[in-house]
C-alpha cells in the first residue's frame, strides 16, 4: 500500500524504520539511504474526489506546508490551515517530530 510512509509503501517504510532504529538515522536520512524521496506522495486523487463532489474549497488540517503547496498546484483552493496538535509520547516520538520540523519544514513546535 503506497499510502504508507509518505508514499513509499509499507515494505519500504519498515526498511526505513529499521534504519532509523539500527543505524540511528532520522526519517529523511533513512529514506535517502534506501534511494527513496523524502516524500513521494501525490495528490491527484484528492483533486479528483473534490471535483467529483463539487467541493470548491477546503480548510486543511495539516502541519505540512508541502501538502498545501502540492494541493494548490493541482488547483485546489485552500481557504485556511488548521494546525494538527501533536504530542510526543516518548523520546523517539519527540525526535521524529523534531526531525519532521527541521528537515521537512513541518509546522510543529518541537520543544
Amino acid at each position: 500500500m503506497f499510502q504508507e510512509g509518505r508514499g513509499i509503501g509499507l515494505a519500504q517504510k519498515i526498511r526505513a524504520y529499521f534504519l532509523q532504529t539500527m543505524a540511528m538515522l532520522d526519517t529523511v536520512e533513512a529514506n535517502r539511504a534506501l534511494g527513496l524521496p523524502d516524500d513521494a506522495r501525490e495528490y491527484t486523487a484528492v483533486r479528483d474526489i473534490l471535483n467529483y463532489f463539487k467541493i470548491g474549497s477546503v480548510k486543511l488540517m495539516t502541519n505540512n506546508p508541502r501538502k498545501i503547496s502540492e494541493l494548490t498546484k493541482l488547483g485546489i483552493n485552500i481557504t485556511g490551515r488548521i494546525s494538527a496538535e501533536v504530542i510526543a509520547s516518548s523520546p523517539q516520538t519527540a525526535k521524529y517530530l523534531h526531525d519532521k520540523a527541521v528537515f521537512m519544514g513541518h509546522l510543529i513546535d518541537s520543544n
